[in-house]
């Protein structure tokens, strides 16, 4: 069986990581299987890792350090954005996760995380393709 879905999200700010983890799960209506997590726009990411503030924190932190204001990006010339796509090519644009008793069967300390690197905006949409029985 093959079943098609999609969560919708608004983010609040520039730079903003989501946890959908309830989210997705509350999508699940198989028993066991995959699920593909799909964003369909290229300046937003979704990760897999823990949610403990710190290490969000952190993730910001690095990736503001990796890709910073003060060089010139030749993408700016367009839509004045560039350090958002440099951030995303750095990260996924998805994930594909099993399914074990209707639920994503994650490890003890994972989540799922949809990132923002270019906000704030509304209707943000994520494609899930779930496969199983």
């Amino acid at each position: 069986m093959i079943i098609q879905k999609s969560l919708k999200l608004n983010t609040s700010k520039n730079f903003e990581i989501i946890d959908i983890t309830s989210a997705i799960n509350d999508l699940i209506d198989i028993d066991n299987g995959i699920i593909s997590i799909f964003s369909r726009h290229s300046t937003t990411a979704i990760v897999v890792n823990e949610n403990e503030s710190g290490l969000l924190s952190d993730f910001e932190f690095m990736l503001e350090n990796l890709v910073q204001d003060k060089f010139t990006y030749e993408h700016d010339r367009i839509d004045n954005n560039a350090r958002s796509h440099l951030k995303s090519f750095l990260l996924s644009s998805s994930e594909c996760l099993p399914i074990r008793n209707s639920r994503l069967d994650l490890g003890t300390w994972q989540s799922v995380f949809f990132v923002e690197l270019d906000g704030p905006r509304s209707n943000r949409t994520l494609s899930l393709t779930i496969i199983g029985e």
